[in-house]
């Protein structure tokens, strides 16, 4: 994992991109930006996990359900989204539509449980 600040001052979306895609990694982001860019512009990537609406506190563990849920759709250039409770996959075949469900139901029991915690 790297990033971006580690390597100086932003220099863009499209040159961190650009990075990732020599580097063969996936780009994690809250930005809305890197979408347009891919589908939009076209541009080469190795994935794209966006979370919009996530805690910092929580990505974490987020990513790590993902990427064991999820690798073999990241590692075929996926987007992932989640937000608001929903994990949206670009180009994923419906044969993985029940893998979509139960992560989003595994998001949906994070969340009450840690809304339980706060009350």
């Amino acid at each position: 994992m790297v990033e971006s600040r580690e390597r100086g001052p932003d220099p863009g979306d499209r040159i961190l991109l650009e990075w990732a895609k020599n580097e063969s990694r996936i780009v994690v982001t809250i930005d809305t930006d890197f979408g347009q860019l891919i589908f939009l512009e076209k541009m080469p990537h190795c994935g794209l996990v966006r979370l919009p609406d996530i805690a910092a506190n929580q990505r974490v563990r987020i990513m790590a359900d993902l990427l064991s849920r999820f690798s073999r759709e990241l590692q075929e250039q996926a987007v992932i989204t989640v937000s608001g409770g929903r994990i949206r996959i670009s180009g994923t075949p419906p044969a993985f539509a029940e893998q979509v469900e139960a992560a989003e139901r595994v998001m949906r029991e994070d969340r009450d449980a840690l809304k339980n915690l706060a009350e």
